[in-house]
This record gives structure tokens, sequence and C-alpha cells, in this order.
């Protein structure tokens, strides 16, 4: 077994610089101001290739999911090297679309929102209200926006660092990682002081504060509550945390 990468000697691809951003849950405004501070930096700094890595949860809690499905299935689109990872919330709406239940993760987890946004009023109880407020919510739901977040991977990975949304499973290889883990596991993953074979770059987890620790970046800062949305840019060796502040 390798003795794994430490933070601080994690390094991207040579000629390649690396953005991850931390959980959205549908703060469009902050989203696209730092995706927009992003892009500036590429086009200011011009280097030989780069890649943008959202970590997942598009939707629920905040006010805006439809504006950010709308903008992220248009930009990963006409631009591959914007990258948008499955969080579980995510994967939970998809799973509420093709079998709607008052004990979904959607349901639990801020779905009226999700469902708001896209201008209808969901009722998860009784039964006849959750079914045409489903039958709502598909016709409202352009198709571009139901085959996006059907199709977002699970991770992704460039030189020392592997994307996902959670975290991993430690011990696990990073190519036999369960998607549930992936998608929802916290106290194992967060615990575990030992290195990873890669530096894992996550959300999930909100932290008042961006976490760079030994094996783990944690860019999870709460946006749709704290107004705080934050990235990280790696080049090199260098890890450089950008913040927008709502």
């Amino acid at each position: 077994m390798t003795a794994g990468v430490h933070c601080r000697e994690a390094r991207a691809p040579e000629g390649m610089r690396l953005y991850a951003i931390g959980d959205v849950h549908g703060r469009f405004d902050l989203m696209t101001a730092m995706h927009g501070r992003i892009m500036q930096e590429i086009m200011r700094d011009r280097p030989a290739d780069w890649r943008v890595v959202y970590v997942g949860d598009y939707v629920d809690r905040g006010p805006d999911s439809a504006k950010v499905i709308e903008f992220l299935s248009r930009t990963t689109a006409a631009e591959p090297r914007v990258i948008a990872l499955a969080g579980n919330h995510d994967v939970g709406f998809v799973e509420f679309l093709d079998a709607p239940s008052a004990q979904s993760t959607f349901a639990a987890n801020g779905g009226e929102d999700t469902a708001a946004s896209y201008g209808v009023a969901l009722d998860f109880a009784p039964p006849e209200a959750l079914a045409r407020g489903h039958a709502a919510l598909l016709d409202a739901m352009p198709d571009a926006h139901i085959s996006f977040m059907r199709a977002l991977p699970l991770s992704a990975s460039f030189g020392d660092f592997f994307f996902c949304h959670a975290g991993i499973r430690p011990g696990v290889p990073l190519d036999r990682q369960d998607p549930h883990d992936l998608l929802w596991i916290r106290e194992t993953f967060r615990g575990h002081a030992g290195l990873h074979p890669k530096l894992v770059v996550h959300g999930h987890t909100p932290v008042e504060a961006a976490e760079l620790l030994p094996n783990r970046i944690n860019l999870d800062t709460g946006a749709w509550f704290s107004g705080l949305m934050t990235a990280v840019a790696l080049e090199g060796a260098d890890k450089r945390l950008l913040e927008v502040d709502g």
C-alpha cells in the first residue's frame, strides 16, 4: 500500500489549472458570481489547460435550483472543461422524479424549494396532492434539465486530486468506491486521519470555513444559509481559496 498523498505535496497535472466549487443548493447568485470570477482569471492568465469542477448539490433549500440547472446544463454542454458532479440531493431529485414519495430524500431535504423554483407548489401529502404536484413538476421541467441531472458523474480525477461530493471509504481503492459513499459518507471519512491515494476534494458537510487538511479539502461552506460560497484553485502544488459572499 502506498503512503498516500499529503495536501502540501499534491500537484495538478503539468500545465493544468484546476478549480473546484462547493455545494450550490439553489444559490444561483453566488454560483454565477463565482463562475464569472473563475472565468475572468482563466481569460486573464491563459493557463495551457484548465478544468472547473462542481462537487454537487445543485438543488434544494436555496431559491433558484431551476436557474442553477439551466446554467450548468448549458455550460457543461458548451464547454467540456466545466464538469458537474452528482451530489446526494441531485440524485434524490432524480429518484423523486422516477418514483415520487413523501418519504423520499427529496421530500425530507428541501425538495419543495426546488419545485417552487419551477413554479410548482409541491405538497407531499395527501397522496393525491403528491401525484398532482409530481405531474406538474415533470411538466414544468425542460427535458434538457432532466437529462442533465440523470447524466451527472459521481467523481473526477486529475493529477493528485480526486473530486467527489461527500468523500471516500478509507482503504478502498478509488476505482472501487461505493456510489453511496461518494454521495453520502461523513464521519467514517471525516474522522480518518490517514492519507488517501489522492487528495480528496469534496463538499457535503457544511463548515464555517473551508478545510484544507492533510488528506482532504472540504469546500462546503453552507452557501444556501451562510451566503458564503467557496472554491479552490489548484495549480502545480499551490492551493488557493476563493470566496464569494452574498
